[in-house]
């Protein structure tokens, strides 16, 4: 069942998906459209499953999960994946792959590999004050509190 996503509760279940570029102004809409539907029919064991989602900066696509209600199963995360997938194939883009860092370049989001995140942050083109995305989080108060944080906040920190 597709709640609000700022009606989720604290605790709420989080999958940040982050694009490896900008979705364009129609593919919003589309994406918008297309992650609406697929959470208006997502369950668990025959179970409706309460989420909602929201997308940031044109380029993160994030699912929140109230499991008070019903928790998410093997086979429900299975298709979530599935349908994260159709969308990269759809779009021509890399929405699953956790080794890519985002991160703010004045208001510009920048988007590099984790190779040459560690390099840049060696040469010093990146700080302990780069704001960077950390997409691990897991609940929403998470989200809201540590996502877009300084590297210094984050697993990133490790890197500078």
């Amino acid at each position: 069942m597709l709640v609000d996503f700022k009606d989720l509760s604290p605790e709420s279940r989080i999958w940040i998906y982050q694009c490896s570029r900008s979705f364009s102004g129609d593919e919003i809409i589309e994406v918008r459209s297309a992650v609406a539907e697929f959470l208006k029919q997502w369950t668990a064991h025959g179970q409706d499953l309460n989420a909602g989602f929201e997308i940031r900066y044109n380029r993160f696509i994030v699912i929140g999960l109230d499991q008070t209600k019903a928790l998410a199963s093997g086979c429900s995360i299975d298709a979530s994946v599935h349908f994260i997938q159709a969308l990269e194939k759809k779009y021509q883009v890399d929405l699953l792959d956790k080794m890519n860092v985002s991160y703010k370049q004045g208001e510009y989001i920048a988007y590099k590999n984790l190779k040459d995140f560690k390099v840049m942050a060696k040469n010093r083109a990146v700080s302990k004050n780069t704001v960077v995305f950390n997409n691990l989080v897991a609940t929403k108060q998470e989200y809201e509190e540590s996502w877009e944080v300084p590297a210094s906040e984050s697993w990133h920190a490790r890197l500078m």
